[in-house]
């Protein structure tokens, strides 16, 4: 696989394997190739034009060795369309619903390449972790996959910071695919569902498509992951994130509940972490409490505007 191989293999380092790793700041490694990689990568895009750009620099090696790079502006009212056309091989397509699933299924119809990776605007992932994910969807009884991830908690808050660790001390299944901000899946696994449903946990939803081991997470650079900086930014994302989950099954929403906590009580080993477990449990019933005092019948996307150059949450 070239340069994109030989990268993939210094970045799979023991201490950046970890799913949910916690990392005050990522070191960047650029990446160039001539090897050729089929695949594309489709990136939803609502307004992104603080972000889009950083996204864009990671994946340009990828365009390089010939993989699809798709951006869907969806409802956009800024200037991301126009950012993401001045890199070079990056095919930009506009809708004006405001519609995470909306840019999904654009681009989804755009693409004519296999595997597929279904990224966040604003989750920045080294090429060789893409390689790697499209390597392992090759292999016959894979369906679904994706990179590791990491939280960057740089900049954050001191209750943000200690909601994070808490959060990385949660045990969770180790091949799911929600939570990191982007998944991918080849033509056999894409014939499990004709289009992105209208659902605010997408990730959730396509998690379920696929059993156990169908599904694999690979070890190499993670993804980053940008935390809110602020408690009522997280607050925000917190009720987006109960809201999808619910979406899903209410039934399992409040038993999957019971067991993070059950499982974070388990992981405390001194003052710290009792701590962090506070704050983590604090911070989750507010959300809800909030999420149950909001009108039932507003659908606003609760987006951290925070790690993105802004402050707060909008819609």
């Amino acid at each position: 696989m070239g340069t994109l191989g030989t990268s993939a293999a210094r970045a799979d380092r023991p201490a950046r394997a970890v799913d949910g790793v916690i990392v005050d700041g990522f070191d960047a490694e650029p990446l160039a190739t001539t090897a050729h990689l089929a695949g594309a990568v489709v990136i939803p895009a609502h307004d992104e034009a603080a972000v889009i750009a950083r996204t864009l620099a990671h994946l340009a090696p990828l365009v390089d060795a010939g993989v699809e790079v798709i951006v869907a502006c969806n409802g956009c009212t800024d200037e991301t369309a126009d950012i993401a056309r001045r890199f070079a091989g990056v095919t930009v397509v506009e809708t004006a619903e405001a519609s995470k699933v909306a840019g999904l299924n654009l681009g989804d119809s755009t693409a004519t390449s296999w595997p597929r990776l279904y990224l966040d605007a604003d989750i920045e992932v080294e090429p060789a972790a893409v390689a790697a994910a499209f390597a392992a969807l090759a292999e016959p009884t894979v369906l679904a996959a994706r990179p590791c991830f990491g939280y960057d908690i740089s900049g954050a808050s001191l209750p943000v910071r200690a909601y994070y660790r808490a959060r990385a001390r949660i045990a969770a299944p180790t091949r799911r695919m929600w939570g990191a901000g982007g998944y991918a899946t080849n033509e056999v696994g894409h014939a499990r569902f004709a289009a992105f449903p209208t659902l605010t946990a997408d990730d959730c939803w396509f998690d379920a498509l696929f059993a156990e081991d169908e599904k694999r997470v690979v070890a190499t650079a993670p993804m980053r992951v940008r935390t809110p900086r602020d408690t009522r930014t997280l607050l925000g994302v917190l009720m987006r994130q109960h809201r999808g989950h619910v979406q899903q099954s209410a039934e399992d929403a409040g038993a999957t509940g019971a067991g993070r906590v059950a499982s974070l009580l388990r992981a405390v080993r001194g003052i710290r972490d009792a701590v962090d477990a506070g704050w983590y449990v604090g911070l989750t019933v507010a959300a809800r409490v909030r999420l149950a005092l909001r009108d039932t019948a507003s659908q606003t996307w609760e987006r951290d505007l925070s790690s993105r150059g802004a402050q707060g949450v909008t819609a």
